[in-house]
């Protein structure tokens, strides 16, 4: 840990001690299931949407998370929401270690994420490489181990006048247990057993040459691998009789999958002439292209404690360590990039980053009169620091080392909360009139740290008189002018009411106002309402304006690294919006996203079945967005003549983008307790959702250039469009019956569309169901088991054309909604104390 980070972390546990003496003498407060009250979306049974707010919302409970195979917190909530998707991209640098995912198709940042309703800090990365999500920097809901989960709260609706900045396509709120006994132990294993075919390139000669080696037409693999053990458990303990601690822990070990394909080019130089005979016997799958290697050590805590005179402390803390490895692009014995001398066969560079992320939070609640009050300091901290492996820089020659400290960067974010709630009679209402309001200051900084000079530098090595690339081959390291350490602060204040103004209508409104060091000011408002007809049918809606505050990874992200268009390979220098040459190309500083939201819905309670349809339509303006790869030659030359000498291209963040999301989600449960057969819980889940992009940025500067390169072009406004499926349905069943139990699950992922930078490139992804399989047995009081399978028929997405995989390394786009890594066969053992 960093001393900046000590001191931070010894301020935290001051500050909320010295605050939590304060209210030690007043008033009395309600008992340990306060915290089951204290909902930012409303009253939920598990499992659900709300039948009960003015606002769709879903409960996912425990037993939900437990009951998959994959032990990821994002891979359990793409199971159980309709508009929740997490893609597992891969080939895509640190995208591979802290993956994305999206709520109702817009950005990941686009989602605010609490933890015990207290807002969560993002992850250190940037989504920079063409994945799903590209130019966001979320939260990494994965440092999170779903042992020590109770419960997530998902809003499905607008929340940034009543949480601030990132509350656009909703709010997740993951609740931690808060258990004064039981417990559990889980051992989990699991494995892919597979198979997949994807179409071949055929060799090409060169220099007149046929080629002495043959392709098959298709690859047709069978596979077994992606061993992954999981080790979770949870314990409650007793803090006397006032007072909880829930300590839970995980370790993970996953090995790597890989969903390469067949690499038909030309592997070695000529030989006098002639072929290299070795053409004919290399392995020629030579990618990792799936899943990367991943071994996760987490632990968190959460507690509170009652107070003699009434007030509650509370707080919890978490920590995670996670090393991962993933493979690169396959550089050939040929490739101008190898020194041969030291791989004569050619490599596969590894990118091996550390991610290290820590949270302390402390709290206490009291009663001050009527008023019912809430103060808090959280912290939280996210490292990744990159180490490249089986590599090397070409510029250094037969000298250069091997592996690289190519460096990283850092976030963290303290959270300062102080609020109160109470009600008031009011005559001409219904109800109490409930106001809370309440206060947040922020602070934020972001930093990069460069890397060993031999991970950036060129050492002077020439081929064939001509200068040979910099740096670490797959991820050069940051270079001294990438380091920044930037932070800034943000203050909120909020009221919110609600009440029933009459026996059927409910009312709510909330207005927030936040100041921001960097950018500015922002005013949120929203209003929303349910009127209940009758105890079967009410209809719900809401109006609302939010932001989205650009991060501060977005604003100060640079480096120079390995991207790749349509499979060609460009060293791209990515830009802070206020670098010179950024500005130069039109960059200005940027602002915040601004969006306006709007929701209907309607509740039915028939008897024992429920269900709900909310449609809604968010229209955002000023996304902000990662540039196009601006390399063009008129641009280098533009950049050359304002003095701008040896730029090969560059990217940087813009605002300008303006899109209009809609869409509609429906979810009906149905409980079946029968007499004989046990009790059936089905739920049924749909979402339909479109966006369209309505206007991207264009900048004075390169729209005088001829011809003017794209700022926002076909594939990133494609994506925005049609990268996410616009149709997803799902069917569950859950059955129990005496020491038995079984999930059976089914979801339709429908078609997505992977862009090219011509319609001729366009790759169409098919509609695809996977259905998941899990079967228990109580074999004692104490002790459970369970096998399953996740993805039963082992689908894949549909494989690239050969035109789309012009190194056979990717036979499979990472536009699928579901992965590429098929069936996930796994058995559980679970031991309660």
């Amino acid at each position: 840990m960093s001393n900046k980070s000590s001191r931070t972390l010894a301020a935290i546990v001051s500050s909320v001690l010295a605050a939590a003496a304060a209210p030690a003498v007043m008033a009395a407060q309600g008992q340990k299931d306060e915290l089951e009250n204290i909902v930012v979306t409303g009253t939920r049974v598990a499992d659900r949407s709300a039948t009960e707010t003015a606002v769709p919302v879903d409960i996912v409970s425990a037993e939900a998370l437990a009951n998959v195979g994959v032990t990821e917190l994002n891979q359990a909530l793409s199971a159980a929401l309709p508009s929740y998707n997490f893609p597992r991209p891969g080939l895509a640098d640190g995208t591979d270690t802290i993956r994305p995912a999206t709520l109702r198709g817009l950005a990941p940042d686009q989602t605010l994420v609490l933890l015990n309703s207290k807002r969560r800090h993002a992850a250190s990365l940037v989504n920079v490489n063409g994945t799903i999500g590209r130019g966001a920097a979320a939260v990494d809901l994965n440092t999170i181990p779903t042992a020590a989960v109770g419960a997530i709260e998902v809003l499905r609706d607008g929340a940034s006048a009543q949480y601030g900045s990132d509350a656009i396509a909703g709010v997740i709120n993951v609740r931690l247990r808060d258990d004064a006994d039981g417990g559990d132990v889980t051992l989990s294993y699991g494995a892919r057993e597979s198979s997949y075919e994807a179409p071949v390139s055929a060799p090409s000669g060169t220099m007149g040459l046929p080629p002495t080696w043959t392709a098959p037409s298709k690859v047709n693999r069978s596979v077994s691998d992606g061993e992954t053990t999981t080790v979770s458990g949870w314990k409650g303990f007793a803090l006397g009789d006032a007072g909880f601690l829930t300590v839970a822990a995980e370790y993970k070990d996953q090995a790597r999958t890989e969903r390469d394909g067949w690499d038909f080019r030309q592997q070695y130089p000529l030989v006098n002439g002639a072929y290299d005979p070795r053409e004919q016997t290399i392995n020629r799958y030579n990618a990792w292209y799936g899943e990367p290697e991943l071994e996760q050590l987490t632990f968190f805590a959460n507690g509170g404690y009652d107070l003699a005179n009434g007030a509650r402390l509370y707080g919890w803390a978490s920590y995670q360590d996670r090393d991962a490895r993933s493979g690169g692009f396959f550089r050939r014995a040929n490739d101008a990039r190898n020194v041969i001398e030291i791989y004569p066969d050619g490599f596969l560079p590894i990118i091996a980053p550390e991610v290290t992320d820590y949270s302390l939070a402390l709290g206490t609640t009291w009663n001050w009169g009527d008023w019912e009050m809430d103060t808090s300091l959280v912290y939280g901290y996210n490292e990744m620091e990159f180490t490249i492996e089986n590599t090397l820089n070409r510029s250094l020659g037969v000298d250069s080392p091997t592996r690289f400290d190519a460096g990283g960067f850092d976030y963290d974010q303290l959270v300062f909360n102080f609020s109160g709630v109470r009600q008031y009679e009011v005559s001409w209402l219904d109800s109490p009139l409930n106001v809370a309001t309440g206060v947040e200051a922020r602070q934020e900084n972001y930093s990069i740290s460069p890397g060993e000079p031999d991970s950036y530098r060129n050492g002077g090595v020439l081929l064939n008189g001509q200068p040979t690339a910099s740096g670490a081959q797959v991820f050069p390291g940051f270079r001294p002018e990438n380091a920044v350490d930037e932070d800034r602060t943000a203050i909120g204040a909020y009221v919110d009411l609600e009440a029933n103004v009459t026996d059927k209508l409910l009312a709510s409104v909330a207005v927030r106002a936040e100041d921001y060091s960097d950018f500015g000011s922002n005013l949120s408002g929203k209003l929303a309402g349910r009127y209940d007809f009758n105890e079967s049918f009410a209809l719900r809606g809401s109006v609302q304006n939010g932001f989205r505050a650009p991060s501060l990874q977005q604003q100060y992200f640079a480096t120079t690294s390995t991207n790749f268009i349509n499979g060609v390979p460009y060293d791209i220098t990515t830009f802070p919006a206020t670098d010179p040459v950024a500005e130069a190309l039109g960059a200005q500083p940027l602002d915040a996203e601004t969006s306006v939201n709007f929701s209907l819905g309607a509740v039915f309670n028939l008897s024992a079945v429920t269900i709900t349809i909310d449609a809604y339509r968010i229209d955002i303006d000023d996304r902000i967005v990662l540039s196009e790869n601006l390399t063009q030659a008129n641009v280098r030359q533009y950049l050359e003549s304002l003095g701008f000498v040896g730029i090969g291209g560059g990217r940087f963040f813009i605002n300008g983008v303006n899109t209009e999301t809609q869409g509609v989600d429906i979810v009906a449960n149905w409980p079946w307790d029968t007499e004989g057969a046990g009790k059936f819980d089905f739920t049924v889940v749909a979402n339909w959702n479109s966006t369209d992009v309505t206007k991207v940025p264009q900048t004075e500067e390169l729209d005088a250039l001829s011809p003017p390169p794209p700022l926002f072009a076909r594939v990133n406004v494609l994506t925005f469009e049609e990268g996410t499926p616009q149709e997803k349905y799902a069917a569950v069943v859950n059955w129990s019956l005496d020491r038995f139990g079984a999930t059976a699950r089914a979801t339709y992922y429908g078609e997505v569309l992977d862009p090219g930078t011509t319609e001729a490139l366009d790759f169409d992804l098919g509609a695809a169901t996977l259905v998941d399989l899990e079967g228990r047995f109580q074999v004692t009081e104490k002790i459970k088991i369970a096998l399953g399978a996740e993805n039963v028929f082992d689908e894949y997405p549909d494989a690239y054309p050969v035109s789309r995989n012009t190194t056979g390394n990717t036979p499979f786009t990472n536009y699928s909604p579901f992965g590429r890594s098929g069936r996930f066969i796994y058995g559980r053992v679970s031991i309660g104390f």
